[in-house]
């Protein structure tokens, strides 16, 4: 998926951009407890796996989707945070290795969400570490595009929204959320209402 695909409008109909710092923060760390709501009930792992059609990503894939960005994007954050306009293009690759590649075809569900939820966790640190003002703080790189640590929050936030999405609507298709307590079928419209909204002035 593209960034120009993203509109940044979640189904509560708050805007991404219009968050406060400290809401996207919260945005950013309920994913992790949206993911946690949803999977950790479901005992037959391979709904998650598979798709009822081809073509369609299946929860699983949707979770290396989420692992991967984070990967991508953190490293970045990390960068521009301690030091002043960093050449973002001089980061390592971000490609998996074939070993880890082979990790990823082997690992459950499961182990792919708590390996998202520990480099999310590490992204929420950082950014509530850092003053308001330090969010205005710049990247540079040619083969993308600048960033400052308020973009790269905000890529993070409507990524998410994307992907929830799509895990929401796969979880209904392969039939995962049967037999499970109704406070784990809450679909995303609902679970984004639990999200405190404060926007920027």
């Amino acid at each position: 998926m593209s960034d120009g695909d993203r509109s940044g409008i979640a189904p509560d109909g708050v805007a991404i951009a219009d968050l406060d710092n400290n809401a996207l923060i919260i945005r950013l760390h309920f994913t992790i407890n949206h993911l946690s709501r949803w999977l950790t009930p479901i005992h037959d792992h391979t709904r998650l796996i598979r798709t009822v059609r081809r073509g369609e990503p299946s929860v699983k894939e949707l979770l290396l989707d989420l692992r991967d960005e984070e990967l991508r994007v953190f490293p970045k954050l990390h960068l521009i945070s301690v030091r002043t306009l960093p050449d973002l293009d001089k980061q390592p690759d971000p490609r998996r290795a074939p070993d880890e590649e082979e990790h990823d075809r082997e690992a459950l569900p499961i182990e792919v969400m708590a390996e998202f939820r520990r480099l999310r966790q590490s992204t929420c640190s950082l950014l509530r570490s850092l003053p308001d003002t330090a969010w205005a703080r710049l990247g540079i790189s040619r083969r993308e595009h600048d960033w400052t640590i308020r973009a790269l929050a905000e890529r993070l936030a409507r990524h998410d929204l994307d992907v929830l999405a799509e895990m929401d609507a796969a979880l209904d298709r392969v039939g995962a959320r049967e037999g499970i307590a109704t406070a784990s079928r809450a679909h995303l419209d609902e679970l984004l209402r639990l999200a405190p909204g404060g926007t920027r002035r």
